[in-house]
């Protein structure tokens, strides 16, 4: 695999698109640009689920993980709805 993708202008990966595939298939990542600005890549499916996986880890990476569990802030509970009037008894 490569270390730099080939850059396609999108006419030429639509145009050629089976040529774009297997170049992605056999040098690995492939770049689209438009107007000269890189705009999107075609990866092989085993790496986009590799980046997938390593980008979203698992609940029991998260759980057993140092630092915190979430980074919500909770508000206090009494700001979130105003509280009731008092009852008057007679």
């Amino acid at each position: 695999m490569r270390d730099t993708p080939v850059m396609w202008q999108l006419q030429d990966a639509k145009s050629r698109f089976s040529e774009f595939l297997n170049a992605c298939l056999e040098k690995g990542p492939q770049v689209v640009t438009r107007r000269g600005i890189e705009t999107a890549v075609l990866v092989r499916i085993e790496d986009w689920r590799a980046l997938q996986k390593a980008a979203r880890p698992s609940v029991r990476d998260l759980l057993l993980g140092d630092g915190p569990r979430f980074e919500l802030e909770l508000p206090d509970r009494r700001s979130l709805r105003p509280g009731r009037k008092p009852v008057a008894f007679r």
